[in-house]
């Protein structure tokens, strides 16, 4: 009994602290622009005459309103997500919710106007709902199981992240105004904005009353809760509309809030709020004090300048999820293969054939491509004239797509999670903050230091994820959780950096969506020297390959739980990963969708499934490549989006048929 009262005190401890927290920093905010005696009239009645006066009632009050208002609806609509879906994972910004909000909006701005005639929120709630009605269709068939949810959110949330920023390329100027709003922004100039957003996040906490107890029998599986009279299907659409309506009408009014939505109900669940009467009353608080606490460090942090809020609650959110992820208890084994029965016996002839058709794809690659003339051809005749332009870019791409293939398989044999890759267990993203820490802390900009960097900061990233998943025998969702966390963290950075104004910033961007345009013959040759390295290395561990998804305990018995495979592994999976980076940027998709489309074929032994990844991977990014250059001619879209736009578009296909 004792220990169930201190279970249900905890959340209210951990929201009290942070609450008080976010309170103090507020009153110190608002003693540094008024008096304590002008406090009152500010709020009630300002002075016109008194500029500080009115900045406090229509700016910073309103803010601080703001982000406690954004934070409970984020809160509320996060809890509803992973009741609804039973899925710890589920918020706005894993199911493709915000990522549909953002391209909705930036299509309208461009070629549909008129229908922001009655402002952002119907198109944002429109983009939002349908991103997730997709998300949710890749899944139906299966009953919605968490793994296949997780999954099809981070696939359209990448897509459609990737349509955004090939979208962003051709009309920067255009879409200026939308990239201040999608970094996430609490600046207010009046109440109007947060009355509007009270009354919306008021009448959707009285929906969720009325919908309580048929989501409380929501634990219950499908036929108990039917038994009982629950309404599931209706009662979980209703909820899922009532969290879409909340994350869209934050997102209109604030931009795109990170890791709110994930952090709040995590936080409250860890804390010990067990039944959902707690979780949708402590989410909601926690979400709501954690973001008030970030915008006020902003503020205090950086007085003179805006820095997006967004932006920072990644930094504040994901080291405390990190944080919960490295003590939650052992929730039981993953799993592993993802069911695939085709096994190939010969694998030779289908090596062969792709084999054949990579050549294909590179002499295509080099001789075809559009001219101001037109479409043209040059024969081997002519290829001393294009290959200084063509060889480099296209032989780079190949070496990027082999070595992200390869280092996606060793992943997911090394941990014998399906969804394990570079990109989603954030490898790339810990690449990109190692060249980050090299070019601002050192001011290096050769080869051999970016591939340090970022070798170094994708093995720290790997051994990280690794590290924190162990105690849950690295299950599905607490490697997600932590690669999510990684990346967000990245993000962050990236964001806070371009908002500073440093020109070092604008190449950032350019190489993290991953161009190839400047790559020259030295870029290439160290790709090459890499990937031909580890193609003499990789092929040794294959026994190790092959024993470690088959579990600790049939490892420990043949001898390979005492080995230095993992160490090994690790280090062979960021190299490869720091090498891939540094060529075509963090986004590419091709470390999760080579290994799985080669699995899919039938290569299920180690040593094939290397070779054919290693062949789907360059094949993939060749042709990535060539698309981006040839399809929006004069203007090209870098090889990692185009490579990411194949990739998702792939990914959606096949999951709509599984």
């Amino acid at each position: 009994m004792a220990e169930r009262m201190a279970s249900a005190r905890r959340p209210a401890v951990l929201a009290g602290l942070l609450g008080l927290a976010a309170l103090l920093l507020f009153l110190r905010g608002l003693a540094l622009q008024l008096p304590p005696d002008r406090w009152w009239p500010a709020l009630t009645a300002p002075a016109a005459t008194d500029i500080r006066q009115m900045l406090v009632h229509y700016g910073f009050l309103p803010r601080f309103a703001m982000s406690l208002v954004c934070g409970a609806a984020l809160g509320l609509s996060g809890a509803l997500f992973q009741q609804v879906l039973r899925n710890p994972l589920a918020e706005p910004g894993t199911l493709g919710v915000f990522a549909g909000a953002k391209l909705a909006l930036g299509a309208a701005l461009l070629w549909a106007p008129w229908l922001l005639a009655f402002g952002p929120e119907p198109v944002a709630l429109a983009g939002g709902g349908l991103a997730l009605a997709l998300v949710l269709s890749l899944a139906w068939k299966r009953g919605l199981p968490p793994f296949a949810v997780v999954l099809g959110g981070l696939v359209v949330t990448h897509y459609l992240g990737a349509l955004n920023a090939a979208i962003a390329l051709f009309h920067h100027a255009a879409l200026s105004d939308l990239f201040v709003w999608q970094a996430g922004s609490l600046s207010q100039t009046g109440w109007r904005p947060t009355v509007q957003l009270v009354v919306c996040a008021a009448l959707a906490a009285l929906a969720v009353l009325a919908l309580l107890r048929p989501l409380a029998l929501a634990d219950l599986e499908d036929d108990g809760a039917r038994n009982v009279g629950a309404p599931v299907a209706l009662t979980r659409l209703a909820a899922i509309a009532m969290a879409v309506v909340l994350a869209a009408m934050v997102a209109s009014a604030a931009g795109i809030i990170a890791f709110i939505g994930l952090a709040g109900p995590a936080i409250a669940r860890r804390a010990g709020a067990r039944r959902l009467r707690d979780r949708l009353l402590w989410a909601p608080l926690l979400s709501a004090a954690l973001l008030a606490l970030a915008d006020q460090a902003v503020q205090m942090l950086d007085p003179g300048r805006e820095v997006s809020v967004g932006a920072l609650t990644a930094l504040f959110g994901a080291p405390l999820l990190l944080w919960l992820i490295a003590t939650a208890r052992p929730a039981g084994a993953p799993p592993r293969a993802d069911g695939v029965s085709a096994f190939i016996a010969r694998p030779a002839p289908w090596i062969v054939l792709l084999v054949v058709l990579l050549g294909l794809a590179v002499v295509a690659a080099l001789s075809l491509g559009r001219t101001p003339d037109g479409w043209s051809w040059t024969g081997p005749a002519g290829w001393p004239a294009i290959l200084p332009w063509r060889g480099p870019r296209v032989a780079a791409a190949l070496a990027a797509g082999a070595m992200l293939a390869t280092a996606g398989v060793i992943l997911q044999r090394l941990t014998g999670n399906a969804m394990a890759s570079p990109e989603i267990l954030g490898v790339s993203a810990g690449a990109a903050l190692g060249l980050v820490v090299v070019i601002w802390g050192f001011g290096a900009f050769g080869q051999a230091p970016l591939l340090a960097g970022a070798s170094t900061g994708a093995a720290a990233t790997l051994t990280a994820v690794l590290a924190l998943s162990r105690r849950s025998a690295y299950a599905v969702e607490p490697m997600l959780l932590a690669g999510l966390a990684l990346a967000a963290i990245l993000n962050a950075l990236v964001t806070v950096l371009l908002s500073s104004g440093d020109p070092r910033a604008t190449l950032l961007l350019g190489w993290m969506a991953g161009s190839t345009y400047a790559i020259t013959a030295w870029d290439a040759l160290i790709a090459w020297l890499v990937a031909g390295a580890m193609a003499i290395v990789v092929p040794l561990t294959a026994r190790w390959l092959a024993i470690l998804p088959l579990g600790p305990a049939v490892g420990q018995a043949l001898g390979v739980a005492r080995s230095p495979s993992r160490p090994v592994l690790l280090l062979l999976a960021a190299v490869l990963t720091a090498a891939a980076t540094l060529t075509v940027g963090p986004l590419s998709f091709i470390g999760l969708m080579a290994p799985h489309l080669v699995r899919l074929i039938g290569f299920q032994r180690p040593g094939p499934q290397l070779a054919a990844a290693a062949l789907s991977g360059g094949l993939v990014m060749v042709a990535a490549d060539w698309l981006g250059r040839n399809i929006a001619f004069p203007w090209q879209i870098p090889a990692g989006l185009m490579a990411s736009m194949l990739g998702g578009a792939y990914f959606i296909w096949l999951m709509r048929r599984r």
